[in-house]
């Protein structure tokens, strides 16, 4: 499940993913907020918690998940993954070559320092 968290203001998105991502949690709760977002301000910035909950993604949001950050590779500022195992680390640095934007992961204790990070001015 994908909840959209207080801390989200402006052109940041804070979400806290938990148990498995569904298809249906990236089209009808992360898309469409993402994409009102980028309309709404061109470039964004996202905050992706993966609590201790969270079990990984369904086939379909992880189609959902590449399909939508390769076609808006380009409008995200900043990302940070909170959390998650050591591999969903090295899969994020692998994808920050794929974005224009900053990525960064951080611990699950840190999640208020990607906040932070995420909400910088550049």
């Amino acid at each position: 499940m994908i909840t959209i968290l207080p801390e989200s203001e402006g052109n940041v998105l804070v979400v806290r993913a938990t148990q498995k991502l569904t298809k249906r949690d990236y089209e009808d709760v992360f898309i469409p907020k993402l994409d009102q977002l980028i309309q709404q301000h061109g470039k964004i910035r996202v905050v992706m918690y993966l609590d201790s909950s969270f079990e990984g993604w369904e086939l379909g949001a992880m189609w959902d998940d590449a399909t939508f950050g390769l076609k808006h590779r380009n409008d995200f500022e900043r990302v940070a993954v909170v959390g998650g195992s050591r591999w969903l680390g090295w899969a994020t640095k692998l994808s920050s070559h794929l974005m224009e934007g900053q990525v960064r992961n951080y611990d699950a204790s840190s999640l208020q320092e990607a906040i932070l990070w995420a909400k910088q001015l550049m």
